[in-house]
């Protein structure tokens, strides 16, 4: 095969050669200069000895990188169907398009999901439906009696996702439709930028590498600084504080920024240097225990003037998470809310184990911290914030109705700015600007124009969930319960959610 490709473009130089040689023309010149230079890529890759496949098949194999470069848009845009793409199908995706355009949404000739199979769930509507106009509940008020500065805002939120990970028109798109949408932007673990001041409500994510709220100390560990976070957590813009304890991309891992992403001015917000990987630790070097965790949560509210200060995890070992908030309750003092991030991940790039396998899925994390603040007699002072694949009105009621006041969405607004799904996050090559610092990817990002997008994907799918609650007869949303959601078990049986969970609920 290798001896037939080289003869091959052996004879077609020949004959460009002699062609050349008869017809002096410019597209004879261009033809034999394209043919000569491919001939010498077959040449070294046929005498390279890195790729096996190429020294086989020389110029032929370049073909399968091309193939599996751009494998994810070739899957998405001619193999998948309208239900089986992961993380996201084209269903879930193409909602979010249409509502951040304001497009028609409605789905005709019925429903391409098989309402037979084991595990369909599905709510039940009322012969006396509620007025969506008049359905309440879709805000909600942060703070504990701990909180001195307590905030009003909308139930859906945007998710952690800091500046660095996110491209700077990214972030401006982001704050400012949160603006205009009158809902909560998370920074993220990577500081408070110039991108996030734009007015929208600002949730201040303090991370383990307390970047924007700490330092390297001499001996290179990250330090949290008293002065450097009061600095960003004073800010008018910042209306909560967020201690991220762990994420469900990567559980007991910590964050990764890679080098190619770490610009100039990234580094200086981080106080790092440019162009390294960041990788911030696995735990917090500012406290070791529960007690000590407690104390740096009033620390933290201290120094922001009594905002409302919250604690981010993914729910690991069981007992640990009792221990913490039988903590809260002995020393009666506690954050004034939970976000309970899902085990199967989020926008953050993460090594596959963690990613795959490490980590509660939300639903069984959202029931667990439910029920031991209930035990603990918190529930009222500690509002729960649920993040993990919330899309459409469907995935936000059932949340709340197993016990989240919230719900904190990342992946829904990326795709909101435009995001394709090409999976290309962690590579500084994402094609549409929202998740690279190359500026000229980014620049493709206008952020005039997806600001309203971020607004509308917010607006009408409160006006959605609004609907689904008014057609199930629920006027506020705070009334929703499991016994709302049904689920098909393997027997064809059709039981409520609190059947299907009644030990975790207990």
């Amino acid at each position: 095969m290798k001896k037939t490709i080289l003869t091959t473009f052996a004879l077609l130089t020949i004959s460009t050669g002699i062609l050349l040689y008869y017809v002096r023309e410019a597209g004879s010149v261009i033809l034999f200069s394209i043919f000569l230079l491919l001939f010498i890529m077959a040449i070294y890759d046929s005498l390279q000895r890195k790729h096996s496949l190429l020294r086989s098949f020389p110029l032929v194999a370049r073909l399968r990188w091309v193939f599996e470069e751009e494998r994810e848009k070739i899957r998405q845009y001619f193999i998948e169907n309208d239900l089986n793409g992961t993380p996201l199908s084209r269903e879930q995706r193409s909602l979010v398009y249409q509502r951040s355009k304001k497009q028609t949404e409605t789905i005709p000739f019925g429903t391409q999901h098989n309402l037979y199979n084991d595990g369909y769930e599905f709510v039940k509507h009322s012969l006396f439906p509620k007025d969506h106009h008049n359905v309440t509940g879709d805000r909600i008020v942060y703070g504990s009696d701990k909180c001195s500065q307590k905030l009003e805002t909308s139930i859906l939120g945007i998710s952690a996702m800091s500046f660095g990970s996110l491209s700077k028109n990214a972030i401006l798109a982001l704050n400012q439709g949160a603006k205009m949408g009158n809902f909560t932007h998370n920074t993220g673990e990577g500081g408070v930028s110039p991108y996030h001041l734009q007015g929208g409500d600002l949730v201040f994510q303090v991370g383990t590498g307390y970047f924007g709220a700490g330092k390297t100390d001499d001996e290179g560990k990250r330090v949290f600084d008293a002065g450097i976070f009061k600095e960003n957590a004073l800010k008018p813009e910042v209306k909560m504080i967020e201690i991220k304890l762990s994420q469900g991309a990567k559980p007991g891992h910590g964050g990764i920024l890679p080098a190619k992403k770490n610009t100039k001015e990234i580094a200086e917000i981080r106080v790092v240097e440019e162009g390294t990987d960041v990788l911030s630790p696995p735990s917090h070097s500012a406290f070791s225990n529960f007690e000590e965790m407690v104390a740096f949560i009033q620390e933290v509210r201290d120094l922001s003037g009594g905002k409302p200060v919250g604690i981010k995890l993914c729910v690991g070992n069981n007992e640990e998470i009792e221990e913490m908030i039988k903590t809260f309750s002995t020393l009666n003092n506690y954050p004034d809310y939970i976000a309970v991030d899902g085990g199967e991940g989020g926008t953050g790039a993460a090594p596959l184990e963690f990613t795959n396998y490490m980590g509660t899925p939300l639903i069984e994390g959202l029931l667990f911290i439910h029920k031991i603040l209930e035990n603990n007699n918190l529930r009222k002072q500690i509002k729960i914030i649920a993040s993990g694949k919330a899309m459409n009105a469907f995935d936000v009621i059932r949340l709340l109705a197993l016990g989240a006041d919230a719900v904190g969405m990342a992946r829904s607004f990326m795709l909101s700015l435009g995001c394709i799904q090409a999976r290309e996050c962690n590579m500084d090559t994402c094609p549409v600007g929202v998740a690279t610092q190359d500026e000229d990817l980014n620049e493709a990002l206008v952020v005039a124009k997806k600001n309203i997008r971020v607004k509308n994907y917010h607006n009408e799918t409160i006006k959605a969930i609004k609907e689904v609650a008014g057609a199930m007869g629920i006027d506020n949303l705070g009334n929703l319960n499991p016994t709302h959601i049904f689920r098909r078990m393997e027997d064809d049986s059709i039981v409520n959610l609190e059947k299907v969970y009644e030990r975790q609920l207990v």
